[in-house]
C-alpha cells in the first residue's frame, strides 16, 4: 500500500454518512458530536434537497470538518462537492461514470465507489477511484433501496480483487464492525448507528473504540 493509500485508509478508518433524513435533531450538530466522538470521515448524503440546500449544507459541513481535519466527501454530486471545496465524491453506478469524474476532478480529489459487482470492483481501481465502500454487509433499514446484505465473505473477496482502500457498510454497528474489519476492509460506514442515537457522540466514541481495537462493544 502507498503512503497516500495508508494516509487514506486511516481517513477511512470510522465513516459517517450524513443523511439529515436520519435525524430528529440539526444534522450541523449530529456530525460535530460525531467527529468529537471519534469519526474521521463525513460524507453528506441529501437525495431530496434542492441544488441551493444542498450546497449550503456542504459548505457548513465543510466549516466543520476542515477545522477537525476531517475527511469530507459529498454522495453523488460532483459539482456540489466541488462547490462547496470538499475533498471529494462518492458515486453509485448509476451516478456520473468514475473515469469522467476523475478527469473533471483535481488530482487530490478523492473518489470513492459503490459497486454492485465483483467485476465492478477489480475495475474500479482502473477507472480512477480510490477506494471503494462495499455492501450493505448486514441488513440495514437506512437504505432503502440497498438490496439484500451481500455478507462478510462477498466484502472479504471485493476486499482481496480491489487493489484500493475498502469500507464496509450496512447494517454495521459497535458490536459487528470488528467482523467487517477482520475480512481486510480499512473501515466502517454507518448511518442510523450514530444519526439514530440518543447521544451520537458516545455512539461514535463506542463505533471508534470497536473498529480500533477490533472487539465488539455491546
Amino acid at each position: 500500500m502507498s503512503g497516500a493509500s495508508d494516509r487514506l485508509s486511516k481517513q477511512l478508518a470510522v465513516y459517517l454518512v450524513a443523511d439529515p433524513e436520519q435525524t430528529r435533531r440539526p444534522l450541523i450538530d449530529d456530525v460535530s458530536a460525531a467527529i468529537r466522538g471519534g469519526v474521521t470521515a463525513v460524507q453528506l448524503r441529501s437525495k431530496h434537497l434542492t441544488d441551493r440546500e444542498a450546497l449550503q449544507l456542504a459548505i457548513a459541513l465543510r466549516e466543520i470538518t476542515r477545522h477537525s481535519a476531517t475527511l469530507f466527501l459529498v454522495n453523488d454530486r460532483l459539482d456540489i462537492a466541488l462547490a462547496a471545496d470538499a475533498d471529494g465524491v462518492h458515486l453509485g453506478v448509476d451516478d456520473l461514470p468514475v473515469s469522467v469524474a476523475r478527469r473533471l476532478a483535481p488530482n487530490s480529489f478523492v473518489i470513492g465507489y459503490s459497486p454492485e459487482t465483483d467485476e465492478q470492483a477489480q475495475q474500479a481501481r482502473a477507472n480512477g477511484a480510490d477506494y471503494l465502500g462495499v455492501g450493505p454487509v448486514f441488513s440495514t433499514s437506512s437504505k432503502l433501496d440497498a438490496g439484500e446484505p451481500i455478507g462478510l465473505s462477498t466484502l472479504s473477496k471485493r476486499v482481496f480483487i480491489a487493489g484500493i482502500p475498502v469500507i464496509g457498510i450496512g447494517g454495521i454497528t459497535a458490536k459487528n464492525a470488528p467482523l467487517a474489519i477482520e475480512t481486510g476492509a480499512v473501515g466502517v460506514a454507518v448511518v442510523s448507528t450514530i444519526l439514530g442515537a440518543e447521544d451520537p457522540e458516545t455512539a461514535a466514541q463506542r463505533l471508534a473504540r470497536a473498529v480500533i481495537n477490533g472487539v465488539a462493544v455491546v
